[in-house]
């Protein structure tokens, strides 16, 4: 690979992290609007964004090919259906955090995601780990008992993050198609049901939509753009870098999340918090620093899922 390709790989990749991260001031511009009103607005006006991108990237003939293969293909097509619910639950979950004051917890659940992804290889695909990703998983489990013992609450928001976009990451391999219309599908399928909620929204006048100004009118048509520009940023960069690279880029979007919490919207941070992120984030580090060759793999495998 072309030491260009990789850097403009790191741009794109990069870029689409960067925006992820910021991505709460977005929702926070919103706060005045319900939720379950917001994701709705969210999955239609991506798949309207993702229809143009459609047309203007000539993939059309993909889409209808790909959509095609999907009804002859039910294995396939479960896997879409449960990837597009998946990742509708994590868009709402997230929305709310934000938007209740649980931005932290919010920026933990994408600290941990790597990793349970990585279990979800280890029970569902066999795949092996090594002894410093299985410390990784020690210390990653010793910060979230802190946060539990300490608060006396499971800490729901985050692991519900993390295992949503964990299992939606496991279906999307199953599916294993074009970005853009993967994307497409995903938001095709839920669609329907978010129009549907809309109407109803408006037909018991409790919409916020046309009723709140130009303003939050705006941003609810431009959640369609904000869910689907990171997203396209992010698949072109994938194509150019190594997988290890891009595993550690992916920790920008929950630190710029933690830093909006903390810092612009004062959320607190307590001692308790910051001895559990210190052990989140040790394992982070073992774990990244295991798929690089600092630390060597032969001789450290041990029984579990094989690594691709």
């Amino acid at each position: 690979m072309k030491k260009s390709e990789t850097q403009i790989g790191v741009i794109h990749a990069g870029f689409s992290y960067l925006l992820w991260g910021l991505l709460p001031i977005y929702w926070k511009l919103l706060d005045n609007v319900n939720a379950k009103e917001i994701l709705a607005n969210r999955v239609f006006w991506s798949f309207i964004f993702m229809v143009v991108v459609l047309f203007f990237s000539k993939k059309w003939g993909l889409f209808i090919r790909t959509f095609k293969g999907f009804a002859q293909n039910k294995k396939q097509m479960y896997a879409l259906i449960i990837a597009s619910l998946l990742i509708s639950i994590n868009w709402f979950i997230y929305i709310w955090a934000v938007n209740s004051g649980h931005m932290i917890e919010a920026s933990l659940g994408y600290y941990i995601n790597p990793l349970v992804s990585i279990l979800l290889g280890m029970v569902v695909l066999k795949e092996k780990l090594s002894v410093s990703q299985y410390v990784s998983f020690v210390l990653a489990g010793i910060g979230v008992a802190i946060i539990t013992i300490s608060h006396g609450n499971f800490p729901w928001i985050a692991i519900s993050l993390a295992v949503s976009f964990g299992i939606y990451g496991l279906a999307k391999k199953l599916i294993n198609v074009d970005s853009v219309v993967g994307l497409t599908l995903e938001t095709l399928v839920v669609a329907p049901i978010a129009a549907i909620y809309i109407v109803i929204l408006f037909v018991n006048d409790s919409n916020a939509f046309l009723s709140e100004g130009i303003g939050t009118d705006l941003l609810l048509v431009g959640a369609g753009a904000a869910t689907a520009v990171p997203l396209l940023y992010f698949a072109k960069g994938a194509q150019k870098i190594p997988l290890s690279l891009l595993g550690i880029l992916q920790y920008i979007a929950p630190t710029i999340t933690l830093l909006l919490g903390v810092f612009i919207y004062q959320e607190h941070f307590s001692k308790i918090q910051l001895l559990s992120f210190l052990f989140i984030w040790s394992a982070l580090t073992i774990y990244s620093l295991s798929k690089t060759k600092l630390f060597p793999q032969s001789g450290l495998k041990v029984r579990g899922e094989k690594r691709t």
